[in-house]
Order: structure tokens, then C-alpha cells, then sequence
């Protein structure tokens, strides 16, 4: 860990280098006014909209919704599966129904499903609004880096662990209330400069908690969405080979919570950083064709008890397709026999090229977390 003293309150860092962009936006979060303590980075971090990927900021009396991001909730879920091997013929046939079964992508269910898949709702007129075409995306991956991965772990079984969040519901609720605090930001005397993208609700004001509640719901949604994947991946299985399944576990890393720091109660943001609690299990993955991690939090009060939720571009999109080398990328993929479906330039976006070395990563964080299986890709479906 590193200490920056180039804002109002400290940045507490869990890597060496930093592109300019996010550090950008990393000092800009230090100058808050509402800022407590200090930032936390992680060592996956890059630059989003308004505050980094891989950021974690405790505020007081404020919650930021580009602090949380559009795709509220997101997170991971990963079963431990009672086989011990997986023929790639097998695997095939499984990856196969797993795709028949779950859109990807743009694609969302021919048909909604039951309400009982939904989480319930009580109030929130985004999601409210939202509702009967998020029955339609219940249950489907979304695109971008969302994935389903079949893996071996190190403690010898078959591993499926899943990616994705609240889809396009997260992304109406994250739009508006952003929106909603532009616009109230800009009634009140500017102590947030428009140009950062941080514009914030007072917890105490009506938009805050109504932002509050829509973004719990959005949480809930990304977690119901993961477990209908999963039981449908786990029908896949069981239609192939015969096999049990150990309880999931399920993380988030795109969420604002109240908690308790320092002696004082404060609004904790996490986006694109994982909740590690002491002893608490967590998920944090590689890029596609690298290893996986399920950890065991270590309560380190200097990240606001926090890890990395992956491995972290260092490339963009874009800059990814017009660098990358598509014929070495399927290369690296091939020669450890995984399952994958990089065809095209198009696909480089997600190839692990345009990610950092997940080792390195955690490494970094060995004072936030303790490995307790590592898991290797076998098949990956990418979205």
C-alpha cells in the first residue's frame, strides 16, 4: 500500500501504476468535501465515468450514483460442483444447452418469466417502470465482460462461476438519478464541479432515499438474475453427467452501504470493488483464459475492509481491437485447451491481452485478502 497526499484527504493505493485518467479522477475524489478519511484504490484500477473502476469512497451525509455505477449490483456467484473431471466433449455439449438456455449479449428471453424469479417491490418509480421488461432480462448474461466459466479448481472439482448485474434496470435507475443530482447540484452552490461527474443526493433529502431504495432493488435484481443463470447452467450439467452442487456463493461489486468505520457510520461505495470483511468469502476473476480466485476477506480497515473484483483493464475496447493480435490471442487460449469463442477482431475487447496480469493483482492485495481455491478456465462463454 502506498499513501498520495495530493488532495484534501489522503489516497491510500494498492499498485504501482496508475494511468493518468484515473488518477485523474482519483484526486478529484480526495477534494470532496464529503470525502471521509480516504480513498481506497484497488489494484484492478481504471478510469470510469466520474470515479475510477477499482474506488472505494466512505462519505457522510451524501451518496454519489456515479460513485456506484450503471450497472448497479453487478457481481459474481460461483458453485463448487461435487465432479472431480469434465471430458471436453462433455464440456462442449454442456456449454452448448448453457447457450440455448441463457441469452447473451443484447438478447433477452423470448417470454417473461415468473414473477417469482423478480425480487419483490415494494416503491421505486424507475423500477416500477421497469418492471415487466426486466421479467424479460431475468435470467440472461448482458454483454461487455459478463461471463459464465467453467473451471478446476485447486481443491481438485469442477467450478461454475458466473458475472453479469442488473442489466438494463440498473442502468435506467444509475441514468436517472445521476440526472436528478446534475440538476439539483446545479440549484445549490457549486462545492462539486460539474466537470468531474460526482454530482450527489443528500442522504436526507427525498431523491437520495428514493435513489437509495432504487438502487437496493437493483442490487437484489442483479443477485436474482445470477442465480436463475445458475440453476439454469446446473440443469445443463445435470443433463449430461451426474453431479451435486455445494450452496452459492454470491458477491456484489457495484453498491453504496452504510457501515461502520473508524468510530463513525458512514455511506461506503464500492464500484468495481469487493466487500472482504474478515473471513468473509469472495470471487475475484481473472480475464478469459486466466486463473480465477475464491478468497477469504481479511477485514483491512485501510481499504474500508475491501479487495479487487477482478483483474482490470489496461487496455480500452477499442484500443484492444486495433492492437491486439487475434491469431496469438486464440493461440494462448488453445494451448491450454479452453473452450472459448474469440473468432474475430471484434471479439479482442475481451481477450485477456487487454487485462492485467491477474498474479500481479493478487499480490498486490495479499494484506486485503487469503486465496482459498484457485480456479483455472476450462470452457467460457462471453457476453
Amino acid at each position: 500500500m502506498k499513501v498520495y497526499s495530493g488532495g484534501r484527504i489522503p489516497v491510500k493505493i494498492w499498485l504501482d501504476d496508475i494511468e493518468d485518467g484515473a488518477m485523474k479522477q482519483i484526486t478529484n475524489l480526495s477534494n470532496l468535501p464529503f470525502a471521509f478519511k480516504h480513498i481506497a484504490i484497488m489494484p484492478d484500477v481504471h478510469q470510469g465515468y466520474g470515479m475510477p473502476i477499482g474506488g472505494v469512497l466512505a462519505t457522510q451525509g451524501v451518496v454519489i450514483p456515479n460513485a456506484v455505477g450503471v450497472d448497479i449490483g453487478c457481481g459474481m456467484c460461483a458453485v463448487k460442483t461435487s465432479l472431480t473431471e469434465l471430458s471436453t466433449e462433455t464440456l462442449k455439449k454442456i456449454m452448448g444447452v448453457i447457450r440455448e438456455t441463457i441469452p447473451v449479449g443484447f438478447n433477452h428471453n423470448k417470454e417473461r418469466q415468473d414473477k417469482s424469479f423478480m425480487p419483490s417491490l415494494e416503491r421505486g418509480f424507475i423500477c416500477e417502470r421497469e418492471y415487466q421488461s426486466a421479467r424479460y432480462q431475468v435470467g440472461t448474461l448482458g454483454g461487455g465482460n459478463h461471463f459464465i466459466e467453467i473451471q478446476k479448481g485447486s481443491d481438485g472439482h469442477i467450478w461454475i462461476m458466473i458475472h453479469s448485474g442488473s442489466r438494463n434496470l440498473g442502468k435506467q435507475v444509475a441514468d436517472h438519478y445521476n440526472k436528478t443530482a446534475v440538476k439539483l447540484n446545479e440549484k445549490w452552490n457549486p462545492i462539486v464541479p460539474k466537470e468531474w461527474e460526482l454530482a450527489f443526493l443528500p442522504l436526507d433529502s427525498n431523491e437520495g432515499e428514493d435513489y437509495l431504495i432504487e438502487m437496493n432493488y437493483c442490487v437484489e435484481f442483479a443477485f436474482k438474475n445470477r442465480f436463475l443463470m445458475m440453476e439454469r447452467v446446473k440443469e445443463a450439467f445435470s443433463k449430461h453427467v451426474d453431479c451435486s452442487f455445494e450452496p452459492m456463493i454470491n458477491i456484489a461489486h457495484n453498491h453504496a452501504r452504510m457501515e461502520h468505520h473508524f468510530g463513525k457510520d458512514v455511506m461506503v461505495h464500492r464500484k468495481g470493488a469487493t466487500s472482504a470483511r474478515l473471513n468473509e468469502i469472495g470471487i475475484i476473476p481473472g480475464s478469459q483464459g486466466t486463473k480465477s480466485y475464491i478468497v477469504k476477506g481479511r477485514g483491512n480497515p485501510e481499504s474500508f475492509h475491501s479487495c479487487s473484483h477482478g483483474a482490470g483493464r489496461k487496455m480500452g475496447r477499442k484500443q484492444a481491437t486495433r492492437e491486439l493480435d487475434l491469431n496469438e490471442e486464440i493461440k494462448k487460449l488453445n494451448d491450454q485447451g479452453i473452450v472459448h469463442g474469440i473468432r474475430t477482431v471484434r471479439d479482442l475487447d475481451e481477450a485477456s491481452g487487454a487485462y492485467k496480469d491477474i498474479s500481479t493483482v493478487m499480490e498486490n492485495q495479499k494484506d486485503l485478502v487469503d486465496i482459498v481455491v484457485e480456479l483455472s478456465p476450462l470452457g467460457v462463454i462471453k457476453g
